[in-house]
């Protein structure tokens, strides 16, 4: 398993992130922002991926960090999954497994790992950050500690420059992370997390119940407009 503190000491820009816009990595662009030289958002056409993508735009530019979007409109032509077929499938209720299991989206951090692992070795970056969270494990086997310490190997295999993966949220809760955002002082309204992609998060779905807990066993004000 990868170590929480194994790049910490690293003073250089030599890192992509995965940046989606959303709470979780929003934090840690916020956290390593001395250190990421490139932000990289994956549009693969999900029922949020408009609102999550004025987010990432809106903190790369405020904290001046090159932002490259990249299409993967292919996926809904190929995957199966609630996340890119509607939001109407999307299920209300609890952020858990047998619950959010049709919101997964097979393989899809392992594809976005490959492609960034890519654009960061043709820019001579040396590390890849994701913001996978404990809260994500029992539902997407790609944020599992064990998948991302075999990609964290295949792609110092696999690269010239031995490029790495650092995700230190692996065994932090969300709730975690929106302590450690708020001591940052980061803006959370302007991050996006709902998985029906309206103008305002419904506060029914599985993921903006999550959110919403975050905020309230921190016991900090969730600044998130909800419908309900």
């Amino acid at each position: 398993m990868i170590s929480n503190n194994l790049f910490n000491n690293s003073k250089a820009k030599d890192a992509a992130i995965i940046y989606s816009g959303g709470l979780d990595s929003t934090t840690l662009l916020y956290e390593k922002r001395e250190h990421i030289a490139l932000a990289v958002t994956f549009d693969y056409g999900s029922n949020h991926a408009q609102q999550e993508i004025a987010c990432a735009k809106w903190h790369c530019e405020h904290l001046g960090i090159e932002h490259a979007i990249v299409n993967l409109s292919f996926f809904k032509e190929y995957f199966s999954s609630s996340l890119i077929s509607g939001a109407d499938t999307i299920p209300n209720g609890s952020y858990d497994e047998e619950n959010m299991k049709s919101t997964v989206v097979p393989f899809r951090n392992g594809i976005m790992l490959s492609i960034a692992c890519g654009m960061a070795e043709s820019r001579g970056l040396t590390r890849v950050l994701i913001a996978n969270h404990g809260g994500d494990h029992a539902i997407y086997p790609d944020c599992r500690p064990d998948f991302i310490a075999a990609m964290d190997a295949a792609m110092q295999a696999g690269t010239y420059i031995g490029v790495r993966i650092e995700a230190p949220y692996t065994n932090l809760t969300k709730a975690d992370l929106v302590r450690k955002g708020t001591e940052m002082g980061i803006d959370y309204g302007h991050t996006y997390s709902c998985y029906r992609g309206g103008e305002r998060h419904c506060g029914r779905c599985g993921t903006c119940t999550e959110r919403r807990d975050a905020f309230k066993k921190c016991g900090i004000k969730d600044p998130t407009i909800y419908e309900q």
